[in-house]
């Protein structure tokens, strides 16, 4: 196993622990990469993009990053925001009248971003093809009746969070691109990175990581048992949120990897962890690369705003996790980064956040996943050591430094 890239000069202990990721921790491919005001601090990749072959990760490599992709839905919405497409205290019946349906015409956008729609499942036949034709999909999802009354609860939008979100977006883009074509075309490629929600057919498999899903025995002694009981019940919140219309597995392409021309917005953007860090680091702090405005940002680091039943999560049977404007916030129950960070983590131990009291975009990606749910032991072990680093670094800023961890 070889491991490549740099690290800055102060933080060689995020090298050691990514090594330390293969020795101990599980690890066989992935990358990390953190953004610091503009500055690239480290950049490292390693092992193998492919279990079955050997073949290794190497600096272009792309993976799925799951959950993770609905950060980068929500940078897009975050750009649409400060151009003034957008507003998040709007109905979202404004640019979008027949979402209004079966009493969802008072929901606004803020509410439906933080997962407080009812919106969590769909309930009419959807796969890949409909997925694929976003008129159709559209139509579906207007159709959709909320699960319980407006504001009323918090419920983990898996999948459809992202699919609403891109036809906001195709409402109110006055060009009406969807909502990967838009990310492609207002952040990925303004930043020269390679992160995709749309994935195109021009890039080849080889330049894609297979992810591995962890064996029986670690998903049985992985998971809280109450998470794992509640994903067999054909009837939970959180099997109809995963497994069916479309299901999960929806990006998967036998042939290709994964599939090409097909937007999952919640669950199947393919990235490497350099362009997801740089995109983050871009909503970190100010950059000419991306100009977003500062009211933009700021609503990004602003705290959540409860749902009348408080913060109890029903798909995910949880308390303490919370969601603004499309990516969750750091919390004591799952914290990446200070009070006014904001990012998204992906199944399987992907993560990428902004963090704008200490100025860090960061991401972590992986072909072997894991099974903790609120922070994946390789990337603790990764923050942990970058934060050590920030910290001799900056003494002055120790508090905000700390909080990455």
């Amino acid at each position: 196993m070889t491991v490549g890239g740099h690290v800055g000069r102060g933080f060689e202990a995020v090298r050691e622990a990514f090594i330390g990721n293969f020795e101990t921790r599980g690890e066989s491919g992935g990358a990390c990469c953190v953004y610091r005001r503009g500055d690239r601090i480290v950049d490292l990749w390693g092992g193998v993009r492919d279990g079955r072959t050997g073949a290794p990760w190497e600096r272009d490599t792309m993976v799925v990053v799951h959950s993770a992709t609905k950060g980068l839905a929500a940078m897009t919405l975050a750009l649409a925001h400060s151009r003034g497409w957008l507003d998040y205290e709007e109905r979202v019946a404004t640019y979008w009248p027949e979402f209004a349906q079966h009493g969802k015409g008072a929901i606004t956008v803020r509410q439906l971003l933080a997962h407080q729609a009812g919106l969590f499942a769909i309930d009419e036949p959807v796969d890949r093809a409909v997925v694929a034709d976003l008129d159709r999909l559209a139509v579906v999802l207007a159709r959709q009746r909320p699960a319980w009354p407006l504001g009323d609860r918090q419920a983990y939008h898996a999948l459809t969070l992202g699919f609403y979100e891109g036809e906001l977006l195709r409402r109110v883009d006055p060009r009406h691109r969807s909502l990967g074509q838009c990310f492609q075309d207002e952040i990925a490629t303004p930043l020269g990175e390679e992160v995709y929600i749309r994935l195109p057919e021009a890039i080849p498999n080889s330049r894609l990581a297979r992810l591995a899903p962890p064996g029986l025995f670690r998903m049985l002694t992985g998971f809280p048992l109450r998470f794992m009981l509640e994903t067999m019940n054909h009837r939970s919140n959180i099997y109809r949120a995963l497994a069916v219309n479309p299901g999960s597995a929806v990006y998967i392409d036998d042939a290709h990897v994964y599939a090409r021309n097909l937007e999952v917005p919640s669950g199947g953007g393919v990235a490497t962890a350099r362009g997801m860090a740089h995109a983050y680091g871009v909503f970190a702090s100010s950059s000419a690369a991306l100009p977003v405005r500062r009211e933009t940002r700021d609503l990004l680091a602003a705290p959540w705003v409860p749902p009348a039943r408080g913060g109890y999560d029903e798909c995910m049977k949880a308390d303490g996790i919370q969601f603004s404007l499309g990516f969750m916030k750091s919390t004591a129950a799952w914290r990446f980064g200070g009070g006014r960070a904001f990012g998204s983590p992906g199944a399987g131990g992907a993560l990428g956040f902004a963090d704008p009291d200490s100025g860090i975009g960061y991401a972590y990606v992986t072909s072997q996943m894991g099974t903790a749910l609120t922070g994946d032991p390789r990337d603790v072990a990764l923050r942990a050591a970058l934060a050590a680093g920030l910290q001799a670094a900056a003494p002055e800023a120790r508090p905000a430094i700390a909080a990455l961890t």
